[in-house]
């Protein structure tokens, strides 16, 4: 269903056009966005769109963030100085943010790792005829 949950290509569960996967995705996706710079949320939801997270509800993110503030990787604060409406909450990474995000890189290199072996596994099994049912 667009916009919703539902069932897309392949029958894979879909969430407003992100997987399960994609939405797990989440947390190292705004930490490595945060270590590049502090951000307001709405900027920080714009940039999401690089990591394939572009249709995700605001509120999972702005839920997301509160949840890493609340485990010590994010900060925030009101930023009224540049904005030109009511103050904005602008967030920042931590040194525990650091460290979750340097733990989050390793393990996405292990899993990429065990995913590129499973492909090849099955690339190979395919071309030499097994890929029959039996």
């Amino acid at each position: 269903m667009p916009g919703g949950q539902g069932h897309g290509r392949g029958g894979r569960w879909r969430w407003r056009g992100c997987s399960r996967r994609m939405v797990r995705f989440l947390d190292p996706a705004l930490l490595l966005l945060l270590h590049r710079g502090r951000a307001h949320g709405y900027t920080l939801l714009e940039q999401l769109a690089e990591f394939g997270l572009a249709n995700l509800n605001p509120s999972v993110v702005y839920r997301t963030l509160r949840d890493m503030e609340n485990r010590g990787w994010v900060a925030s604060a009101w930023d009224a100085e540049r904005t030109q409406g009511p103050p904005r909450r602008v967030y920042c990474i931590t040194a525990e943010g650091n460290n979750a995000l340097a733990q989050w890189v390793q393990d996405l290199g292990e899993t990429r790792e065990l995913i590129d072996h499973f492909v090849t596994a099955y690339q190979q099994h395919m071309a030499e005829g097994e890929g029959e049912y039996h």
